[in-house]
């Protein structure tokens, strides 16, 4: 990607401040919504399915995670995303546990079936539970045995082009080293660090920031979502270094990665970037 292009997907963030709906998992909301402001792009949390469409209709993208999923808002997430789809809006799906039980699973399923997901982001597990239509997701991780590697990065590429796809969407697989593919070509990026992970929210965070970049940017779907990806990376890594100086810990983390998120800028992009297109 070259730099001309990572500089006018983040200047469109802060010209444009899109603003995107997310219907998402209340462990992580007020993350996502600071992550978001953070940015450039402003939040609205609305899952009531009284208003989902009129306030979907307000926004730039649409932000699905099913993290705390109940069947209240199943309603809420297929009205949004329909109305979503009227509008060509980006849609993203983060299919949290899909896998770790039936009720996630075929919520997924049935959100893909009937909603057009401009993005589809989880950790490997969750992505092969939405290809397979079952998995062995442990609760809302990767199960170890899916994790990619360098040893597995060839098939786990081919993999998630193929899915692609199959889904017309866009996937993106994070982990140790990070997949976003369309049906042709993907990116791999090693941007990040483990304690990405000890966190709770850091994928929520994630998902929304994609929509964010895909609403400022929805011309630009692939390259906008590898660019929040591997932007939230060097992210987690300047973060990282500056718990490492204070003796911190997960919770300073957390602070430092929103702190992080919101200093980003062209030069430090460029500059962290770990990304290949295979």
């Amino acid at each position: 990607m070259k730099t001309e292009t990572f500089n006018e997907i983040i200047e469109n963030i802060l010209n444009k401040n899109p603003l995107v709906h997310c219907i998402t998992n209340y462990v992580t909301v007020n993350d996502c919504a600071n992550a978001l402001l953070a940015c450039g792009a402003s939040p609205i949390m609305a899952d009531d399915e009284d208003e989902v469409e009129e306030i979907t209709t307000l926004c730039s993208a649409l932000n699905i995670n099913i993290g705390t999923l109940n069947k209240r808002t199943i309603g809420s997430m297929l009205k949004a995303g329909k109305r979503a789809n009227e509008l060509n809006h980006p849609v993203i799906l983060d299919p949290v546990g899909a896998g770790a039980s039936s009720l996630r699973t075929s919520t997924a399923l049935k959100l893909i079936s009937e909603i057009k997901m401009s993005v589809i982001r989880g950790n490997m597990s969750e992505i092969i539970a939405i290809a397979n239509g079952y998995g062995s997701t442990q609760g809302v991780d990767a199960n170890v045995e899916d994790n990619v590697s360098e040893q597995n990065l060839s098939e786990s590429v081919d993999f998630v082009k193929k899915l692609s796809l199959k889904l017309n969407s866009v996937i993106v697989a994070t982990g140790e080293i990070d997949i976003v593919a369309n049906s042709k070509n993907a990116y791999t990026i090693r941007n990040g660090v483990p304690m990405m992970s000890r966190i709770t929210g850091s994928g929520c965070m994630l998902s929304a920031l994609i929509a964010a970049y895909c609403g400022a940017n929805p011309s630009r779907i692939f390259e906008a979502t590898a660019a929040s990806v591997a932007m939230l990376g060097i992210c987690g890594e300047r973060a990282y270094k500056r718990v490492m100086e204070t003796n911190g810990g997960n919770g300073l983390f957390r602070a430092y990665l929103i702190d992080e998120i919101s200093k980003m800028n062209t030069p430090t992009l460029i500059g962290g970037l770990k990304i290949e297109l295979e």
